[in-house]
């Protein structure tokens, strides 16, 4: 079995590497890095930097809103140049001139290479099995890569009601491999069994007799470091970690006996360059980044 690893140094960034990190506080801040000595960097654009750079050698993908399409942007301009997004609105290679608030902002239409019909893009492109990455977002997630966005707590009367499925399933059932960035890393997010299952894997698809084509989620960022996969049979394991973090607390902030890689990396804190194109050429008017 091939074990991933992180980067070890920070691919398309042109600037040198940051400075050694601050000591600090747990959760994100832990994680937080700084590039310079008085520039601290927030969680959404760690996970953000990092993210991106999980998206090097991949050419479509099919994006989410929120961190996925920072990361997604900022891989265009780094390590992915030739990268193709496509939204789940319809729109294939996107070049929107901002970032764009909804899969139906109008922004997304101008420039862009395609606009499909729904079941254009459902039945021919993912279908036709046409996505390298499907980047998803999650509540939920479990040791499988199976994933929560309906949910939490009880159906008849759950404590949170969340936004649902929308794309999610064939997403997932149908792109090369799915990446999914997790905002919280806690045993409530990470849980041995989850409120609902909106977005069923591969492992708990073939057991119910469905045979999708993808491989399901192969990486997981989160504010405390990576989670990766090889694909059906195996669940997720820590392949790295943030500087600062380390594997006990990982295991200990996740809700199932979590595997841990034989060689386990340190992610190279965000560089100067990466958080300047996000923060200057992405994002400048700050509509994911907080």
């Amino acid at each position: 079995m091939t074990t991933p690893t992180a980067h070890t140094t920070a691919p398309g960034a042109s600037a040198p590497g940051p400075a050694a990190p601050h000591a600090s506080g747990g959760g994100a801040r832990t994680a937080g890095q700084t590039a310079g000595a008085e520039d601290t960097v927030t969680s959404s654009e760690l996970l953000s930097v990092v993210a991106s750079r999980e998206l090097a050698s991949r050419r479509t993908v099919f994006a989410g809103i929120g961190l996925p399409t920072l990361a997604t942007e900022l891989a265009h301009l780094t390590v992915a140049p030739d990268i193709e997004v496509v939204y789940e609105s319809g729109v294939c290679g996107a070049h929107p001139s901002q970032l764009p608030e909804t899969i139906a902002d109008a922004v997304l239409i101008s420039g862009a290479e395609a606009v499909l019909s729904m079941p254009a893009l459902f039945g021919c492109v993912l279908q036709g099995g046409h996505i390298d990455v499907g980047f998803l977002g999650a509540a939920q997630i479990d040791r499988w890569g199976n994933l929560n966005t309906s949910v939490i707590g009880e159906w008849d009367s759950p404590q949170v009601r969340l936004p649902g499925s929308g794309g999610g399933i064939e997403v997932m059932a149908n792109s090369r491999e799915v990446f999914v960035v997790m905002r919280r890393h806690n045993p409530r997010s990470f849980t041995g069994t989850l409120d609902f299952c909106t977005t069923p894997g591969p492992d708990r698809a073939l057991a119910e007799g469905i045979r999708p084509l993808g491989t399901g989620v192969t990486r997981v960022i989160t504010e405390l470091g990576i989670l990766a996969r090889d694909g059906v049979g195996e669940e997720l394991r820590l392949v790295a970690v943030h500087p600062g973090v380390t594997v006990d607390q990982v295991r200990a902030a996740t809700g199932w006996d979590l595997e841990v890689a034989d060689e386990v990396g340190t992610v190279p804190p965000p560089t100067a360059e990466e958080l300047r194109l996000l923060r200057e050429d992405v994002d400048p008017g700050r509509v994911y980044l907080r």
